[in-house]
């Protein structure tokens, strides 16, 4: 933005001049607040994004492991308890679904964070509230103007 010191010289410049200004200075703002929405949404996009590998790492898991692991589990299973295979094969698959559960419950609460993302919502606000105080400011009177007008007052 602009430095407050050059503002000291405000009266000596021309009409055009602050026209100028003031447009470089509202353009910078409406650049900052665009890269601002970027950013968050970006952060959104990145959240969405950790939620869905999450996900896919649950199918993942529970599609290829279910074979090998549920084989090696349930004969470590009959070895440790010297149970029957079927209940070795039925722990095998739980334990499976157990870790599958866990893996989609991590994408759940990822999902969650990725939908509480306020950010297009804050740059909104922020881009109302500048609206706002943009739209309230009034120009200050010059040296032989009306303060209430504007208008040179007639010193004849």
């Amino acid at each position: 933005m602009s430095d407050p010191g050059q503002n000291v010289g405000a009266a000596d410049r021309s009409l055009g001049q602050l026209v100028a200004a003031a447009t470089a200075e509202v353009s910078a703002l409406v650049h900052d607040e665009i890269a601002l929405a970027k950013v968050q949404v970006k952060n959104d996009v990145k959240r969405g994004a950790i939620s869905g590998a999450g996900f896919a790492a649950a199918g993942t898991v529970l599609l290829f492991s279910l074979p090998m692991l549920s084989f090696a589990l349930a004969y470590g299973f009959r070895t440790w308890t010297g149970w029957n295979m079927a209940i070795c094969f039925l722990l095998s698959f739980a334990v499976n679904v157990v870790v599958a559960g866990l893996l989609a419950l991590i994408g759940v609460v990822f999902a969650k964070k990725a939908k509480k993302g306020k950010g297009p919502q804050k740059v909104a606000a922020s881009v109302k509230q500048t609206a706002a105080v943009l739209g309230s400011v009034k120009p200050h009177p010059r040296a032989g103007q009306d303060a209430a007008t504007g208008v040179a007052r007639s010193t004849a």
